[in-house]
């Protein structure tokens, strides 16, 4: 699978066979559909010279630089034409709680168009199977997320288990599929179990090749691109969607409580053999690692190239493991709770910043009838059927808010030893300074196991591995998903590690 055949769509669709006549067609009726002017009170109107797909090239091509341009010229607020919608753009943080709060914003209706392009869900679109499916979401807290980070940490270290009893000779492989190796394996077995028989490191592969190439084609899934004019996508959803039917999970053993009170519910509102049912758990599962793997890439990746943080960590590490009386070394278990992992501030503010760094991530709600939005510069109207989004790179890259936004500080968020909260602009103290997870409705509900299984990988590689980086070269994001979460680099990086001595 090529991590880094991310061209931008417009390319590809023009490139692809499959369009011909009639995906021409349809993207000249959707741009007429689409054309209109700036009525008055509404925010500064970018449209562009390229029909239906607007500044979305411009975009990403260079996500922040181009928003900075745009904020200069416009102010915090403006709409762009992007891939034939109409996005509304708040990049003033005193901004957010407006879109939090108001009715009259929705997430659900921008979240059912998204279920259904992306994962060819249906019944997501009733109210009630909606709000059983959030109650899953009580298994990702409390004393249930105790047994899944219990669960995770296992699982990390079986995946390494056969590594630990090598000789001390280097291995030298790619850090991206390194990494997306152990976090989809660790994670699969976590949340949905194992696969039973021999063949089950095979069956996981095979899960975890599919799967890629799925989420490489993911943001333009959620487009209006039809499905039939991406290549042989269709046929790769299909086959994740029926490799996850009730058949096939029932052949998985060992599901975690929110997988079991999923398929409970899921059973109640479609039969046994509905294909739907994968339909779901595909969903679930993308929102699992889709974030996860770059998530833990760039993690390694700096910490690969500033030695004097790894130093750093690798102290904090050995201190709590001493303090606890674990022994370090190879054939030797771990085990920390969750209130020991959460003292690991330099740990975690090195993952924090990390994400700071690599989350394109933004906030969308719907625009379900006019309303208006308030601004310090003078109120906007915004149109019915519209999106507003929140695009926090922004301030995460803001030389006010950050010094120097640029640079990778793994201390950045410590303070006199202890978790640094605080953070400024304009004078202000920020309710909202770092936003890789969401805001409100849409806050990431998995967010907290993310964060762990990082944390628990990473002290793995720390205390078990020598680690040195081979092709220490700079390498950039990729832009492909520039709306929609964690950026994947743009190539990938040899690294070498061998268990310590």
């Amino acid at each position: 699978m090529d991590h880094f055949s991310r061209e931008p769509l417009l390319l590809q669709l023009l490139s692809s066979r499959g369009l011909a006549l009639a995906g021409l067609l349809l993207l000249l009726v959707l741009c007429l559909r689409r054309r209109r002017t700036r009525r008055p009170g509404e925010p500064p109107l970018i449209k562009g010279w390229l029909p239906y797909f607007g500044q979305a090239l411009k975009l990403q091509k260079d996500p922040i630089g181009f928003m900075k341009t745009l904020q200069k010229q416009h102010g915090d607020t403006f709409t762009l034409l992007l891939g034939g919608k109409y996005i509304t753009f708040i990049l003033d943080p005193y901004q957010y709680p407006f879109v939090m709060k108001n009715h009259k914003l929705s997430f659900k209706i921008f979240t059912k168009n998204i279920i259904r392009k992306a994962f060819s869900i249906q019944k997501f679109m009733t109210s009630e199977l909606n709000n059983e499916l959030r109650d899953c979401y009580q298994f990702l807290q409390g004393k249930s997320l105790d047994i899944l980070m219990d669960n995770m940490m296992q699982n990390l270290q079986e995946v390494f288990e056969h590594q630990l009893f090598k000789t001390t000779n280097w291995d030298v492989t790619h850090l991206l599929t390194f990494c997306t190796s152990a976090v989809f394996e660790a994670t699969f077995t976590t949340i949905y179990g194992k696969f039973l028989g021999a063949d089950r490191k095979k069956l996981i592969t095979e899960l975890k090749e599919d799967f890629l190439k799925f989420d490489n084609k993911f943001a333009h899934l959620i487009s209006d691109v039809p499905i039939e004019l991406l290549g042989n996508t269709k046929s790769i959803q299909k086959k994740l969607i029926k490799c996850l039917t009730s058949e096939k999970l029932a052949k998985i053993q060992g599901w975690s409580e929110v997988v079991q009170m999923r398929q409970d519910i899921l059973q109640k509102y479609y039969t046994s053999k509905d294909v739907e049912i994968g339909a779901h758990h595909l969903g679930f599962l993308w929102a699992s690692v889709a974030n996860t793997i770059p998530a833990m890439f760039w993690a390694m990746y700096y910490l690969l190239r500033h030695p004097e943080a790894m130093a750093v960590l690798r102290d904090e590490i050995d201190h709590l493991l001493q303090s606890t009386g674990q022994k370090q070394g190879s054939g030797f278990s771990i085990h920390l709770t969750r209130e020991q992992l959460d003292n690991l501030v330099y740990l975690e503010s090195t993952i924090l910043e990390a994400l700071r760094l690599c989350s394109f991530s933004s906030i969308i709600r719907y625009v379900e009838e006019d309303l208006t939005l308030p601004s310090e510069t003078g109120d906007y109207v915004l149109r019915q059927g519209d999106l507003i989004a929140i695009f926090p790179a922004v301030l995460h890259q803001d030389p006010e808010v950050f010094e120097a936004p640029e640079e990778f500080r793994f201390d950045r968020f410590v303070e006199n030893g202890k978790k640094k909260t605080t953070f400024f602009k304009s004078g202000k103290k920020l309710k909202f300074y770092l936003l890789p997870f969401g805001l409100g409705a849409s806050k990431c509900p998995g967010r907290f196991l993310a964060v762990i299984e990082i944390k628990q990988l990473l002290i793995i590689l720390l205390t078990y591995f020598d680690l040195e980086i081979v092709d220490d070269k700079p390498i950039q994001r990729d832009k492909g998903r520039f709306l929609f979460g964690i950026q994947y680099p743009d190539s990938d990086v040899l690294f070498r590690y061998k268990v310590k001595s």
